[in-house]
């Protein structure tokens, strides 16, 4: 799937997801309150954590993303993971690197800070945020406004990020289970889950069904994230 499918679907997934995250009768004490703000950040970073899973391509889009180090880093991570669309294609994969996110975000903040600059950049990236042909410029829009997302976030309470980053890997690999090749979601198991409704990555199917949808989905959500914000802050201060 192309990149800006992947992050509408992680945005998509945060913004449903977050009710759900709520209940204290489905996660005990690991339920969240979010504010508006926790709110459009887990968004952010959910629809970043979506590209996550395509570390291991060497030659993808967001291998790109800031040049010679996140190509190098990419390459040697596709080595030890088996290859493109095989251990970070997995639900194992977005657990570790939900528990990750979420230790750096609570115990070593300048190391989240880090690690949200890279995956800002991947979303950024992932959504189309390059000029072709013109890696070094493309690399530094994309540090700037990374850097700028970083800069706007970093006095937030990030407590729900390990939710967020998990959730948009998961997204990841739901999405590319839809196309042919699927993935191996129970990784390391070989089994591969395929469902192959998307016949061709950046296909018709793709640009003029899936991101349709999934745009539209996004923006209902978003609203009814809005009025619900509006409607409790009317109950409760009248």
């Amino acid at each position: 799937m192309m990149g800006q499918t992947h992050a509408l679907s992680g945005a998509l997934v945060w913004l449903g997801a977050v009710p759900l995250l709520g209940q204290e009768r489905l996660l005990g004490e690991h339920a969240i309150t979010l504010s508006p703000a926790q709110l459009l950040a887990g968004a952010v970073v959910c629809a970043g954590a979506a590209l996550l899973p395509d570390i291991d391509h060497h030659n993808g889009r967001i291998a790109n993303t800031y040049g010679p180090i996140t190509k190098d880093m990419c390459k040697w991570i596709g080595k030890l993971a088996g290859g493109h669309r095989q251990a970070t294609h997995s639900i194992v994969f977005a657990v570790l690197m939900g528990l990750a996110m979420d230790w750096l975000a609570t115990e070593f903040v300048y190391g989240w800070w880090a690690a949200l600059f890279v995956i800002v950049g991947f979303g950024l990236r992932g959504i189309g945020l390059d000029f072709e042909g013109r890696e070094p410029q493309s690399a530094l829009a994309d540090c700037a406004v990374a850097a700028l997302a970083v800069y706007l976030m970093h006095d937030l309470d990030m407590s729900f990020v390990g939710f967020a980053v998990a959730l948009g890997c998961l997204a990841h690999v739901a999405g590319d289970c839809l196309t042919p090749r699927g993935c191996p979601v129970f990784w390391p198991m070989r089994w591969r889950v395929e469902i192959p409704v998307i016949p061709r990555t950046d296909g018709k199917v793709e640009r003029w069904v899936v991101m349709p949808l999934l745009t539209l989905g996004v923006a209902i959500l978003t609203m009814r994230s809005v009025l619900g914000e509006i409607a409790a802050r009317w109950l409760t201060e009248g």
